[in-house]
């Protein structure tokens, strides 16, 4: 393949890798590996075996490694080259900056003032967004997620009313406790999905409630890199104890209708949704 080598201008250029599938790189972000003065990368094994397979040389660069435990010192020496050389950084897959060490590369160019762009490419976010069938026009990207159950129930719950769709990144390891807690904070029925393996050979896609995504797990686990999304709770999220006793009041002094559309406008919940509760509550009350 030929590359289109323009002699960068000097600064840090951010280069969006695949996520699974090689041939997902763009053209552009071929052309900035080939034209770059340095070249830094998450995982240099990662890139070189990137570049080798779309045929971009190294030309006597070498590939400098910056992660999750590089020094602060590493950071600088970057930008430093960036005030008067062109400087490429990938991560190990997907876009730089999204739960890597990118975010402290960029931060620390920007507060030197120098340049920041980028190539942009595949993001495990994005795809799995795109794939699981849950709403988009509203996101939120929460990482991973604590490892210990009480950390992790405080982090979701704190995410608790937040209407938009929830995603993290999850082990496979913590994954049905993940979902577990998750459906003890949001509730069994709240939809969600796990998406594995994306642009990979063993790409999957489940979605069900967050009960039954855990529950599944037991005879059908799963390996590799996954993403988790959870829908966005009924407006307010209301509880169904709350919704219980906000009816039989209500029930108490209103008509089955009354009481339903008093409950839902206070709520701020489906009135179908409180109606039919309503309905089951007079239907399982006791004789008199």
């Amino acid at each position: 393949m030929n590359f289109i080598k323009s002699g960068l201008k000097p600064g840090l250029w951010f280069v969006g890798v695949p996520i699974g599938t090689a041939r997902d790189i763009t053209l552009r972000a071929l052309d900035v590996l080939a034209s770059a003065d340095v070249l830094a990368a998450e995982d240099s094994r990662s890139l070189r075996k990137l570049m080798d397979i779309h045929g971009v040389p190294l030309e006597g660069r070498r590939i400098e490694v910056l992660h999750d435990h590089s020094s602060a010192d590493a950071v600088q020496r970057l930008v430093d080259k960036a005030q008067s050389q062109s400087v490429a950084y990938a991560s190990e897959a997907g876009m730089p900056g999204i739960a890597d060490p990118g975010f402290e590369l960029a931060r620390a160019a920007r507060a030197a003032g120098v340049p920041v762009t980028c190539a942009p490419g595949p993001s495990a976010v994005v795809t799995a967004l795109a794939v699981a069938g849950l709403p988009t026009d509203a996101f939120h990207f929460a990482g991973f997620l604590p490892n210990t159950q009480a950390a992790r129930k405080k982090a979701l719950t704190a995410l608790r009313d937040v209407q938009a769709t929830l995603v993290f990144y999850e082990s496979p390891k913590r994954l049905r406790a993940m979902l577990l807690d998750a459906a003890e904070v949001f509730g069994a029925d709240r939809h969600g999905a796990m998406c594995r393996e994306l642009t990979k050979r063993f790409e999957e896609i489940r979605t069900n409630t967050l009960e039954t995504l855990a529950n599944d797990l037991d005879s059908h686990p799963v390996k590799g890199e996954i993403v988790v999304l959870i829908a966005r709770g009924e407006r307010g999220s209301v509880r169904e104890i709350d919704i219980d006793s906000a009816l039989k009041a209500a029930l108490g002094t209103m008509s089955t209708k009354d009481a339903a559309s008093f409950v839902a406008d206070s709520l701020d919940v489906p009135r179908r949704r409180v109606y039919q509760r309503a309905l089951e509550l007079v239907r399982d009350r006791p004789a008199p």
